[in-house]
């Protein structure tokens, strides 16, 4: 039980020792930097154009830094583990105002809709970047985050799961197909030496993949799940499973993850949000792609926050937006750009298709493994 309660909130490996042990012994990158470059750029235009088709968004442009007053920063997990980068701006201001750099732009995009008019089944897409300092940093978490932010304007009859699952297998079609036009144009990454992509996605709720696997912390659970299905979305990530922990902790305030959603065996499943997983060829590990959800509505917010023990924040404007209907229903999600380019372009390292600051020591660990991480 330790180990899955230490599991809840930590991404990342934990040690150096650890990660030296994950990292792959025969890799050899398939691109060299110049051509990874030219190739990431063209998967970039590839999923930023496809993705407005797909789901009717248009590209805005997003902040880097919000004011603390606004409750619109994203506060990661509920257990408050992840704290911004904060600081003070506004010279000449008698009282400088207290700015905080993104940790996502999760909560931003819902008032943005309104802003820029969105009306329903429309929404918008960012092309985000953002810091989370308090990451362990390894092979595929960064401190630098770069993710597509969208969010779409949606009615209460689309607040379920069948909706939910829509977005999501559009959301797929559109990496699926990032990746058919980048092998295309760089035929080196039809490489044998790693299986395809698959075509279509498996979902799974939480509770199903604690049945199959319950003496498993989460991060064990996903990377046995994703061996078998190696591409699955995972519904109901933040609500209390039947072992008495959620799959994984959530911020209470955006995503739905109180509300029932499936029934079966009699049980009870709760959650309107997930995540899509796969499993890295290359990494040998369960790779993260994005997390999404339908919005909280103003009953669920209030229910999700008492569960968190955050009803004070519930006074912020973003909260007091929602509770007053001045915002509009919605879905939304974030999609890593860097972990995206990892997979499709195949390589061992965040640090090969990001340049960020790693330590010396894991540069040291990846060195006599081929991986050279850009500076």
């Amino acid at each position: 039980m330790a180990d899955k309660k230490a599991d809840l909130a930590g991404p990342g490996i934990s040690t150096y020792p650890e990660v030296e042990k994950i990292l792959p012994a025969d890799y050899h990158p398939i691109l060299p930097p110049k051509e990874r470059m030219k190739a990431l750029f063209e998967i970039k235009k590839y999923i930023e154009e496809n993705l407005c088709r797909e789901l009717n968004l248009f590209m805005v442009q997003v902040p880097l830094i919000v004011d603390i007053r606004s409750g619109v920063n994203d506060m990661l997990d509920r257990d408050g583990s992840r704290t911004p980068v904060e600081f003070k701006c506004g010279l000449g201001l008698k009282e400088p105002i207290t700015a905080q750099v993104v940790q996502a732009a999760t909560k931003w995009k819902r008032p943005a809709l309104r802003q820029f008019d969105c009306k329903v089944g429309e929404g918008i897409c960012t092309d985000m970047r953002a810091v989370r300092k308090d990451y362990f940093l390894d092979h595929d978490h960064s401190s630098y985050v770069d993710q597509w932010d969208w969010e779409r304007v949606i009615t209460a009859d689309q607040r379920n799961l069948d909706f939910l699952k829509e977005i999501v297998v559009k959301i797929w079609k559109v990496i699926y197909g990032a990746n058919q036009h980048i092998q295309k144009l760089f035929p080196a990454l039809k490489s044998g030496k790693y299986p395809p992509i698959p075509e279509e996605l498996t979902f799974l709720h939480a509770e199903e993949i604690l049945d199959m696997y319950p003496d498993l912390p989460r991060k064990q659970r996903e990377t046995a799940v994703v061996q078998k299905y190696p591409a699955i979305f995972i519904i109901g990530i933040g609500s209390v499973l039947k072992d008495g922990y959620p799959h994984e902790m959530r911020a209470a305030d955006y995503d739905d993850w109180i509300t029932p959603s499936i029934k079966k065996n009699g049980e009870q499943y709760f959650g309107m949000n997930g995540d899509i997983l796969v499993w890295n060829p290359v990494t040998k590990r369960r790779h993260e792609l994005t997390s999404m959800g339908i919005r909280v509505t103003k009953e669920t917010l209030v229910k999700q926050m008492e569960f968190a023990g955050q009803v004070e924040n519930l006074k912020l404007p973003y909260h007091q937006a929602i509770l007053n209907d001045k915002i509009p229903l919605s879905i939304g999600g974030g999609i890593g750009q860097s972990r995206t380019y990892m997979y499709l372009l195949r390589t061992a390292h965040l640090g090969e298709v990001s340049v960020t600051l790693w330590p010396d020591e894991l540069k040291a660990i990846c060195k006599p493994r081929n991986i050279h991480v850009l500076e």
